[in-house]
């Protein structure tokens, strides 16, 4: 099936294809109830090389699922409480409740190279 405009930018599609895998979910599993977790962590919990393990990471930080900070030589990851709250919404939603948070709350803060060459209003 090809993949229309919709699906490429919307950002429920984005959030779920991102947990849509065996090795991304478990690795937000691990991070549910914990405030972070080292990358170097994620290779038993998902029995995966640590090359995989980094391109999963990845997919879950562009989706908006995660986030990361450096710490010398290590990276910590930990999950965007927005995110969580979008998966309720999502369930609610399908259980037939209403819509509590739009989909634009997953929207990544600009950086600060791209928020230099943006346009002012």
């Amino acid at each position: 099936m090809p993949r229309t405009k919709t699906t490429l930018v919307d950002l429920d599609v984005q959030l779920l294809q991102a947990l849509g895998h065996p090795t991304r979910l478990a690795i937000v599993r691990e991070l549910v109830g914990t405030n972070q977790v080292c990358a170097c962590d994620f290779t038993s919990c998902c029995d995966v090389g640590q090359p995989t393990v980094s391109h999963h990471l990845r997919i879950l930080r562009d989706a908006g699922v995660i986030e990361s900070e450096r710490r010398g030589t290590s990276i910590f990851y930990r999950l965007v409480p927005a995110a969580a709250e979008r998966l309720k919404a999502l369930a609610g939603v399908m259980s037939g409740g209403p819509q509590v948070i739009p989909a634009g709350a997953l929207r990544r803060p600009a950086t600060s190279a791209s928020s230099a060459n943006a346009r002012p209003d």
